[in-house]
């Protein structure tokens, strides 16, 4: 079909859907990863502009900068969607060529590449579970609960994302290339911690 030819950033949400659930290698939970993060973005970004007017003057310049932040974090998860999907395409082409030296060495870096986005995934994510927390104490309390989504939204995306780099790991020889991205996983567990620390409030404020 056409929309599987089109950018994932244009795509209807049901064609994406389709594409999700077809027998193609992409894109897949990666993309999805980076999909969770984008949301937990936007509803973070929409929280902020609730948060705005002469009742919230007092945090006025905190808002401004985290509308700024989501903003350009929802686009940063939305490029590594496609960057995912298109760097999981790179490691299926690399098993398909011919067995020898030649294949090993594309496959090991396909391997690399396409443990970078949802790498990418996991900071970006981790940042947002920081500005959940920064905007949970003077959110607008109408919309406390989207706090608590978009926490949940990133704790997917940092879960979600932690797997597909463990997965690519398996397959990566080189020894400092595995230490730097076991280190860049480290903190999902603190990560998600904080995440259902903020979920946890925002339950206990509405029961």
């Amino acid at each position: 079909m056409a929309w599987q030819n089109a950018a994932m950033r244009d795509l209807k949400i049901v064609d994406f859907l389709d594409q999700l659930a077809d027998r193609v290698p992409a894109p897949g939970g990666g993309a999805t990863a980076a999909l969770h993060a984008a949301q937990a973005a936007a509803l973070l970004g929409m929280v902020a502009r609730y948060t705005t007017g002469e009742k919230y003057t007092g945090h006025a310049e905190t808002v401004v900068a985290v509308i700024a932040e989501t903003d350009t974090l929802r686009a940063r998860s939305l490029r590594l969607a496609e960057e995912d999907a298109a760097a999981f395409t790179v490691v299926t082409d690399a098993y398909r060529l011919p067995k020898g030296e030649e294949r090993s060495a594309a496959i090991a870096r396909a391997l690399k590449g396409a443990a970078e986005p949802p790498a990418r995934v996991i900071e970006t994510a981790t940042r947002l579970v920081e500005l959940c927390e920064l905007l949970l104490p003077i959110g607008n309390r109408n919309v406390v609960t989207d706090v608590a989504a978009a926490a949940e939204a990133a704790r997917a995306a940092l879960t979600t994302a932690r797997v597909n780099v463990e997965v690519n790991l398996r397959g990566i020889k080189d020894e400092r290339v595995r230490e730097e991205l076991n280190i860049r996983v480290s903190g999902v567990e603190a990560a998600v911690a904080k995440a259902d620390w903020v979920t946890a409030e925002v339950r206990e404020e509405i029961s």
